[in-house]
This record gives C-alpha cells, sequence and structure tokens, in this order.
C-alpha cells in the first residue's frame, strides 16, 4: 500500500541536484559529441578524408559522423542493462569517462597526410567509442531526474537534460567560432581545431565532481529491493513494451532536424563544392544562434507539457520544423546569409523544442522502473541512428551541382518529420499518470483537479509524493 507525504529538505535538494547533475553532465558530454560534427563539416573532409573529388572527400567525412550512432544501439544496450540492474548514477559516471578519453585522443590523431590510411581509421574507432559513451547519457540523466521530480512537475524537471544538451552544443559552437574567426586559416586548419577536442580533460574532472553529489533515486532504490526476476531489461522492453518502443524509435527520428541544420546545412553553404560560399567563421553563427534560442525555451516547454500534456507540442514541433527545413535550404541556395540565419533560429531553435523539450520526460514515462533506462536508450538510439547517415545520403541524393537540393532535402525531411508526428498521435498520454504506475497500460491518471492541487504544491514547495510504506519511514527518518 502507498501513503502521501512531505517531501523532506534532502529530497527536495536531491530533485535539484539530480537536475543540476542531469544539465551540467549532458552539456559536457555532448559538448564533445558536437564538435565532431562540426569539424566533419568544416574540416575533415580536407584533413581526414583527401580525395581528387571533393563530393567523395565530403560524402566521407560526413559518414564518420554518422559512424558514431552505429556505436549508440549496442551502447543502449549495454548501458541501459547497466542502468536498470545497477542504477543510474554508476552509468553516468561511466559514460563521462569514456567520453572524455575518446575525444581527447581525437585531438591528438595525425593527419591523413602524416600517417595515410591510419588516420581516418583511428578517427572512426574514437568515433565508435563516442557514440557508445553517449548512447546512455540522455536516458540516465532523463530517468534519474524523472525519478526525483516532485509530482507534477516531471515534465519541467526532465527538459533540463536537454537544455544541457542544446548548452553544450552552444558551447562547441562558441568554442570552434573565436577560433575560426581570429586565427590564421593555414594555423586553424594545422592545429587550431585541436583545441576543443583537447579541453574534453575538463569532462572527466568536473563530470566526475558533480556526479557523485547525486543519490540513487528512491523509485530505483525500492525497485531494486523487490526485483527477483532474472529477466534482461532488453528482452523484458521487447516482450512487453514493443509497441511504445517502436513509438520512442519513430518519434526520435525528429533529430533529423538538428541534422539539416547543424551538418547538412553548414555542408551545403561552406564546402566549396556547392558554391555557396558562405565562410565557415560567419556560418559557425547558426549552431549558435539557434542553441541559444533552444537553451531558453526548453524549461517553458518542459513546464507546459505538464500543463496541456506532452504530445501536443510534440506533434506541433515536428511538424512546423519539418515545413521550415524548405525555406531554410533555399535561403542559403540564394546566398541570403541573413534569411538563412533568421530561419534557422526558427526552424531549430523554436520549432523544434515542441520535441526537445518533451522527450526526456515522455519517453522514460512510457516505460517501467526496472526497463526504463533500457526501453528509453534503446528507442531513442536507434531512432537516432537512422537519421545519422542521413547526411551522407543527403548530399548523394543533392550532390554539388545538382538542382533542386531545398526541394529534394526538404521534403525527405518533412516525410521523416511527419512520421515523428503520427507516432507521438498514437502515443498514450503520461503527464498525470503517478510515477509508480508509469509504463501500466492501464494506469488511471489522476484527475485534472487532483493533479492541479499536486502540481501548485510542488512549484510552492510543499508538494507530497506517493511512495510505499516501508520507503516513506525510510525518507521520515
Amino acid at each position: 500500500m502507498n501513503q502521501s507525504i512531505p517531501i523532506d529538505a534532502h529530497s527536495k535538494g536531491q530533485s535539484k541536484k539530480a537536475a543540476a547533475s542531469g544539465w551540467i553532465g549532458s552539456a559536457l558530454e555532448y559538448y564533445d559529441f558536437f564538435i565532431y560534427a562540426t569539424a566533419a563539416a568544416l574540416l575533415f573532409p580536407q584533413l581526414f578524408f583527401p580525395s581528387d573529388n571533393p563530393a567523395v572527400g565530403i560524402i566521407a567525412s560526413l559518414a564518420s559522423f554518422g559512424v558514431g550512432y552505429i556505436a549508440r544501439p549496442i551502447g543502449a544496450v549495454v548501458l541501459g542493462h547497466l542502468g536498470d540492474r545497477h542504477g543510474r548514477k554508476t552509468v553516468l559516471v561511466y559514460c563521462m569517462f569514456l567520453m572524455g578519453f575518446s575525444t581527447m585522443c581525437i585531438g591528438l590523431l595525425p593527419t591523413y597526410q602524416q600517417i595515410g590510411i591510419w588516420a581516418p581509421l583511428l578517427l572512426v574507432t574514437m568515433r565508435l567509442i563516442q557514440g557508445f559513451a553517449v548512447a546512455g547519457e540522455i536516458s540516465c540523466a532523463s530517468s534519474m531526474i524523472l525519478e526525483h521530480a516532485p509530482s507534477g512537475r516531471r515534465g519541467y524537471f526532465a527538459s533540463f537534460t536537454l537544455q544541457g544538451v542544446q548548452a553544450g552544443q552552444l558551447l562547441a559552437a562558441a568554442v570552434f567560432l573565436p577560433l575560426a574567426h581570429f586565427m590564421p586559416a593555414d594555423q586553424f586548419a594545422s592545429w587550431g581545431w585541436r583545441i576543443p577536442f583537447l579541453l574534453s580533460v575538463v569532462v572527466v574532472i568536473m563530470g566526475y565532481i558533480i556526479r557523485r553529489q547525486v543519490d540513487e533515486t528512491p523509485a530505483f532504490s525500492e525497485q531494486k529491493k523487490q526485483d527477483v526476476e532474472t529477466v534482461l531489461p532488453v528482452v523484458e522492453v521487447i516482450r512487453q513494451s514493443w509497441g511504445d518502443l517502436l513509438r520512442v524509435i519513430c518519434m526520435a527520428l525528429a533529430a533529423v532536424i538538428a541534422i539539416v541544420a547543424s551538418v547538412f546545412g553548414a555542408t551545403y553553404a561552406v564546402q566549396p563544392a556547392y558554391g555557396i560560399g558562405f565562410p565557415a567563421g560567419i556560418y559557425l553563427w547558426i549552431p549558435l544562434l539557434g542553441n541559444m534560442c533552444a537553451v531558453i525555451l526548453i524549461p517553458f516547454v518542459g513546464n507546459l507539457s505538464d500543463k496541456i500534456g506532452r504530445r501536443p507540442p510534440v506533434i506541433v514541433g515536428v511538424l512546423c520544423a519539418g515545413l521550415l527545413s524548405y525555406a531554410y535550404l533555399y535561403a542559403i541556395s540564394i546566398h541570403n546569409l541573413w534569411l538563412s540565419l533568421i530561419l534557422s533560429v526558427l526552424m531549430w531553435g523554436v520549432a523544434y523544442q515542441g520535441f526537445n523539450g518533451v522527450f526526456p520526460s515522455l519517453f522514460p514515462e512510457l516505460f517501467r522502473t526496472r526497463v526504463r533506462v533500457t526501453g528509453m536508450a534503446i528507442g531513442q538510439n536507434i531512432g537516432t541512428a537512422m537519421t545519422a547517415f542521413l547526411p551522407a545520403i543527403f548530399v548523394t541524393v543533392a550532390p554539388p551541382g545538382s538542382e533542386n537540393i531545398p526541394l529534394k532535402i526538404g521534403s525527405l525531411t518533412l516525410g521523416i518529420c511527419v512520421v515523428a508526428a503520427i507516432a507521438a498521435f498514437t502515443t498514450r498520454e503520461t503527464y498525470r499518470i503517478r510515477l509508480e504506475d508509469l509504463g501500466k497500460r492501464n494506469a488511471v491518471p489522476i484527475a485534472k483537479e487532483e493533479y492541479d492541487r499536486l502540481r501548485a504544491e510542488a512549484m510552492q514547495g510543499t508538494a507530497r509524493t506517493a511512495v510505499p510504506n516501508d520507503l516513506a519511514s525510510q525518507l521520515r527518518s
């Protein structure tokens, strides 16, 4: 039997610490992951994948960006299992160390001119380790924050995971921007690009200090005491929650918007083969401005999802972003830098945040505590892995010199967004389901009046939470 007790000061503090840990850890880890995306679009075609045909070098470089996503489903299974069996906190520390190590190694790699074919092979190997490590980050961080959050505010608190991710991308762009602007071009191409990768030593040090401060969640601790089943989490998810897993995969395809904005868009605008001619340093302002808007909007969207539900922001956000992709690519095609900046902000920085601000709460809410990390990790990472090679596919479909590039790539982008919107529409609403009932198909939502009261109490710092009797006695003590 469950009972309601006031959340004590320690529990309130842990809610805030979990959110802060998720934010900072995700920011640092995704800084590592996305500085690769910037380098792959701007520099790696010449440094690691030289070719007599510029299009071949571009495709190979962008394919190496996608390789990191190949390892993500594998990392999702392994790290999801560890997160559901040994704790969210443990996995978050593992992810941090793996990501920091692989990123620092990329910063030390010789180029193709120095060691030949070994250069791209080693680069791809480090990218695989990056992909494996990042696979457990969002799912573990989101689950930990969600399980620490007070009733009625799960969407708001969990959104800080993605705000951290966007802040990491913002930091990645911000580090490259001054280097590209103020360093001589030959020095930037020779050794300046290595600086952002070597700064990843900060990830290892800061991440460990921050994440050791957070306790394991009460929900996981209670589940661990009751857990007597031996079925692997991945097997249980596939057997019992395959429909929700498929929906998460399809919704995660919305990541195509980030790909179009930051990877293919950069390649289309900057690489000489396309003939657009945007300066690399100036074009770095596009991800910078987009992520600035994202950092501001995500908590508001998460809070909105606590009021109106998870599905509406996702559906509206991905469809609007898909439509705006046409205009964004068209602005690049007509060499209008300022218009492309504005449309990038609207597409990526505003519309796409309807998805970004909600999925950190929606995805883990679809699964039970004992398989929550595994379910979200596998679904999200398979979906994003399916979008990983889109930049290379886009270049193949619309190579340099081809016609109607905005129409071709915009249509592909919108089609993928429609799939994500349909998946969100068919997903059950979860925002008024009690934490202990999440993942149960027959779970009865809290009455709207009761939910609004709980949410108001949570916002005032007087929230109450439903916990098992034995755990309630521990919280009182």
